[in-house]
């Protein structure tokens, strides 16, 4: 009876009668063709480059809290990923001008552990130094998830990979690595003042500690604070952090930075004859700043701070650091990103060139580099650019990234464009979603993506997303429901969710999608076949850090989802 019934079973399905439910899911998988980004910023089209110039930033997007190190004529960035996986994207240079991104530090989920947590957690201010005397990359950060704390990761050759992480035995934020001449190794980092002993909210120390490069631990008992509060601390200063030490002239030097991550933001410095100090503040604290300057100055850049020191192929200093470019209403909703600017240490302390006047946007070339090569030769481009990706090369470039979970889970390319394989999780969930993420570079913009899908019921959704976090975000794809395909678009703030817009869409296989932006306006567009694009207007106000808190820019999505709870109305 048995083999009959399977019989029947098979008769019916080689007539149609039946779907086998395996291709049935295939067929719902949604397919992206293509997409294509294209940044339209006014202070790039009113300052074009002349020969010898490049601009600043040198990584537009959230790419914030840069640190760099130097081994020979190779230069290495990282900067913070919070929640994004894979985690820590590290830059490599040879001149500090022309960039290339070689990977990631955190690749693998025995790195980075995420999944469960908010997007503003996971990676915070990761470190990267080079240690001549054991041949020696080390990379240090605090990951908060996965019950990691502060870790440290090592190499001898950051284009092959990273070790897994080991976990140090300290609390706090921020460390970074410090490897003198003779040998010994230290860690600065960012902590609580000791216990009853806080004076004000914000209040802060720098502690540092002896490291044991054999069995890469922090020396217990060997903790110091050398930095209480900030440069005065009678002024209550808060959020000193960051820490680098360095060494000049027989002399150490520890530069960190004050005020918080936002309108207060400085880098200060201080002064001692070990590494363990004692150290003292430069008179002409801050040496970088924006937070005197008036507040409707033209091409404004703000938050400067959270710098990193670095000799140049000329031999001059230059310092990475990050600040943002807020759009006309203020609205910070490309992020925190990685500026660059030469550093003048013929005296007694660095001095930042122009960090305490308005940034410009762009700056000469160091002595001796001929070439700026941005945006060619997989070169990191930079100013106004468009980047056209077609899904077709068995490596996807390194700027796509997952949210809690590798993109590899839920990706493939299948010789039509990008497929994915979709998640019963929505984008409001602290889970890994299967989103393919690409950070928003420019205040203006667009974003362009051709998207075949058919979906079954409305649980099924694909579509573009716009994320500043799992509560601030818009969603904006094609649903079913009752036979019918709708469009939606959804605007999430603060965790309460409502349809903007919702329409009802008859087409043939496939749909394009548009998302873009002049400043804080923001427009969603679909168009049918050949027809033109409509558009539904919004505010970019809940993709901003200024209303959506936390540390991370606006993320454009491919996204897609069976947990989809975006439904039209009538």
């Amino acid at each position: 009876m048995e083999n009959r019934f399977s019989i029947l079973f098979l008769i019916l399905l080689s007539f149609g009668f039946l779907k086998d439910a395996n291709a049935q899911s295939a067929q719902n998988k949604p397919v992206f063709a293509k997409a294509v980004y294209k940044g339209l910023d006014e202070v790039y089209e009113k300052h074009p480059l002349s020969e010898g110039e490049f601009y600043s930033p040198i990584l537009q997007g959230t790419y914030p809290d840069p640190a760099i190190t130097r081994k020979g004529d190779d230069y290495f960035m990282v900067v913070s990923s919070f929640a994004m996986f894979p985690g820590v994207p590290i830059f490599h240079s040879n001149d500090l001008v022309n960039w290339k991104q070689i990977g990631h530090v955190l690749d693998r989920k025995s790195q980075l552990k995420v999944h469960d947590t908010g997007i503003s957690m996971g990676i915070y201010a990761p470190d990267i130094k080079y240690n001549p005397s054991n041949d020696t990359f080390y990379m240090i950060t605090t990951q908060f998830a996965g019950g990691f704390g502060n870790i440290v990761v090592k190499t001898q050759d950051p284009f092959q990979g990273w070790s897994d992480p080991i976990k140090l035995d300290f609390e706090g934020i921020d460390p970074g690595m410090f490897f003198d001449d003779d040998g010994k190794a230290y860690v600065v980092h960012n902590d609580a003042p000791n216990e009853g002993e806080e004076r004000y909210q914000g209040h802060r120390v720098i502690k540092i500690w002896e490291y044991d490069l054999e069995n890469d631990q922090v020396v217990k008992g060997s903790d110091k604070i050398i930095v209480d509060g900030g440069v005065d601390p009678s002024a209550n200063p808060i959020w000193i952090e960051a820490p680098h030490i360095y060494k000049k002239d027989g002399k150490y030097f520890l530069m960190c930075a004050e005020g918080g991550t936002g309108g207060n933001h400085s880098e200060v410095i201080f002064k001692g004859d070990a590494p363990m100090g004692p150290y003292v503040p430069a008179s002409n604290n801050p040496i970088l700043t924006q937070r005197y300057l008036k507040d409707n100055r033209e091409n404004k850049v703000d938050w400067a701070g959270h710098a990193d020191l670095v000799v140049g192929p000329d031999d001059e200093y230059y310092a990475v650091f990050l600040g943002i470019r807020p759009n006309e209403k203020n609205r910070v909703n490309t992020g925190r990103e990685t500026f660059i600017l030469p550093v003048d240490w013929s005296g007694e302390f660095p001095v930042f060139e122009n960090g305490l006047v308005p940034l410009r946007p762009k700056l000469n070339m160091p002595d001796g580099v001929t070439e700026n090569k941005q945006g060619q030769d997989g070169f990191f481009p930079n100013g106004n650019f468009t980047y056209e990706e077609n899904f077709d090369s068995e490596n996807l470039d390194y700027r796509w990234i997952g949210l809690r979970g590798p993109r590899e889970d839920f990706i493939q390319m299948n010789g039509r464009g990008l497929e994915i394989d979709p998640f019963e999780v929505n984008i409001k969930e602290v889970k890994p979603t299967s989103t393919l993420f690409y950070r928003q570079q420019h205040k203006n913009f667009e974003f362009n993506t051709e998207l075949a899908y058919e979906p079954q019921n409305q649980n099924e959704l694909a579509g573009i997303s716009a994320v500043q976090s799992e509560k601030f975000n818009y969603v904006f794809g094609v649903t079913n429901v009752n036979g019918e395909k709708y469009i939606v678009l959804e605007r999430t703030e603060d965790g309460e969710s409502q349809i903007v817009k919702s329409e009802r869409v008859n087409y043939d296989g496939t749909i394009k999608l548009q998302l873009k932006a002049t400043g804080d306006d923001y427009s969603f567009g679909y168009a049918l076949a050949d027809g033109d694009f409509k558009f539904f207007d919004v505010s970019g106000d809940i993709l901003s850090t200024n209303v959506a808190g936390g540390f991370t820019g606006n993320m454009i999505g491919l996204y897609a989802t069976t947990a989809n709870d975006a439904l039209p109305i009538e």
